[in-house]
């Protein structure tokens, strides 16, 4: 009876610890980033994916003008939540600090940044400001390249292009110009509104509260394991004289 607590303890100490990353995959096409507080639509361009046509009835690929960008993140539905929004980045002062403008450093300021840089690991065209060695390994395809889409850890379909932020860029651009992070470059500026860039959803707080994550395939084999471990030890409990 001992060693069943004892391999019980240690199972449930392995299970937590397991999902201690910054990046938590709690099944259903969402992520949750426990630092930022954050759940992302696992697909980076669900907009494609779904087949979203905008206001003028042209099936995206994805790219949105920052209006038809805002209208289908607040207009989506996905995994019981309609809460979704644009990412945001929070601006220090001065506007062009280092962290908020150009090759940002790892900042939880800017969202789509913290994810290219930190979850993703991925690296900017330069070192962060004030540095300007250049990196040759930079971007979605660790090459340069800019373009198309692959899949990088646990996200699906990352474009190589452009993100739309939902803020509004500074003063006098306010009405013409959004915030944008490229995912190309590994940089964050400002972008006409009425250009296209790709859309990532993401919404506040962790859906693990509301309904429980979708265990890993390594943490069902684990369960298994230990299921069947204490199993053979019960069945052999079972067979002693009394």
């Amino acid at each position: 009876m001992k060693f069943n607590k004892t391999f019980l303890a240690v199972l449930s100490m392995w299970v937590a610890g397991s999902a201690q990353a910054a990046l938590i995959d709690r099944g259903g096409g969402l992520l949750y980033d426990d630092v930022l507080n954050v759940t992302w639509l696992q697909d980076a361009n669900y907009a494609k994916t779904s087949g979203y046509s905008d206001t003028i009835g042209y099936v995206s690929g994805g790219n949105l003008k920052w209006n038809d960008a805002k209208t289908w993140t607040e207009n989506l539905v996905y995994g019981g939540y309609s809460d979704w929004r644009l990412p945001k980045v929070t601006l220090g002062t001065p506007l062009v600090n280092g962290v908020d403008y150009s090759y940002i450093a790892p900042s939880v300021n800017s969202e789509l940044g913290y994810m290219f840089l930190v979850n993703l690991g991925l690296k900017s065209y330069r070192l962060p400001f004030p540095s300007t060695t250049l990196q040759p390994d930079y971007g979605v395809h660790r090459n340069g390249d800019s373009g198309g889409q692959e899949n990088v850890g646990l996200v699906i379909n990352l474009r190589s292009d452009p993100y739309w932020y939902g803020n509004s860029w500074h003063a006098p651009f306010t009405a013409t110009h959004a915030w944008s992070f490229d995912y190309i470059t590994g940089g964050q500026g400002g972008l006409q509104k009425t250009s296209s860039s790709y859309v990532w959803a993401v919404r506040d707080g962790d859906v693990a509260s509301v309904a429980a994550p979708i265990p890993e395939p390594e943490t069902y084999a684990m369960l298994l394991a230990g299921l069947g471990l204490l199993g053979f030890i019960a069945r052999r409990r079972n067979r002693r004289p009394s």
